[in-house]
């Protein structure tokens, strides 16, 4: 499939939202302005005062923190005392932590602590771990032993006045690739909502994303920008991450988005080759500067 093709299909996406009811109607919702914030995934290496400047030369109003062992600016076992040096770096350039990134799939003591130190710092969303099929289990079977943990976490969640948020991610071992999959563990569950990806929903949707997008719209806590395109590798389709704005990623969505009232964060995310220093520091910005634009047009 050439890109001729995947435009065609975005032409028909935009369609399948524009025609629903929710959005012709006369009382649409007044466009609202939602926080801009980034992953600081590509920058975690920065201290505090560094990254607070990372963040103010990209425009943004927050981050989304990791604090986990991997890709985290903040490990869990220091999270009492590293934490919040990183949240008085960024309040002083006026910024915020929006969103810790943990690696919470159950509640354990380390988990709690994480928890607990996010919530102190008011700190709203965390975002969970994720959770992998087994392929020799039936999977009925795991997604109950999921929602299981999940509700565990959720009550722990609205304890602390904090929102758990699922993020879909793409390929055939995650749990929420498909958007059904997320919905179905957390519909009926407190403080507890996605961090709907539109990059994994549009790779794993196809044509259907704007069903499941529609489906996840009342369980949104946060909104994860990023890019892609299809590219054959070795005879084999695969997705390539690219700059926010040159991909497949439909802008009808944003549109979209802000006309269905939606007043929570939008994080961008760079899985791109992004480079480094000020490579890194323009490449942020520019993201940013686009996703902006698409959220105000």
């Amino acid at each position: 499939m050439n890109r001729r093709h995947f435009l065609a299909a975005g032409a028909a996406a935009t369609l399948a939202l524009g025609s629903s009811p929710s959005l012709l109607a006369a009382d649409r919702p007044a466009a609202a302005h939602n926080k801009l914030i980034g992953f600081t995934k590509p920058f975690d290496t920065l201290s505090p005062e560094e990254t607070a400047d990372m963040v103010s030369f990209a425009g943004w109003d927050g981050v989304e923190l990791g604090v986990r062992t991997k890709s985290g600016h903040v490990k869990p076992e220091r999270v009492e005392e590293d934490l919040p040096k990183m949240s008085d770096a960024l309040k002083k350039g006026g910024k915020e932590i929006t969103i810790a990134t943990t690696e919470i799939t159950s509640v354990n003591p380390l988990n709690e602590r994480v928890l607990r130190a996010s919530a102190k710092l008011g700190i709203r969303i965390f975002r969970l771990g994720f959770f992998k099929y087994d392929k020799t289990t039936p999977f009925p079977k795991q997604l109950g032993e999921i929602q299981a943990k999940l509700k565990d976490i959720a009550a722990l969640a609205k304890e602390l006045g904090m929102t758990a948020g699922f993020q879909n991610h793409s390929g055939p071992d995650y749990v929420g690739a498909g958007i059904w999959d997320t919905w179905s563990l957390i519909k009926d569950l407190p403080a507890t909502g996605f961090c709907f990806d539109i990059g994994h929903a549009t790779i794993e949707g196809g044509l259907s994303w704007p069903n499941e997008a529609r489906l996840a719209r009342p369980h949104f806590a946060a909104v994860y920008a990023k890019d892609f395109v299809w590219q054959k590798v070795n005879g084999q389709w695969k997705e390539q991450w690219v700059h926010f704005g040159e991909g497949m990623v439909n802008r009808s969505f944003f549109k979209w988005l802000v006309e269905s009232g939606y007043t929570g964060p939008v994080c961008q995310h760079h899985e791109y080759d992004h480079g480094k220093g000020d490579v890194l520091r323009q490449n942020l910005k520019r993201d940013a500067d686009v996703l902006r634009t698409w959220l105000n047009s």
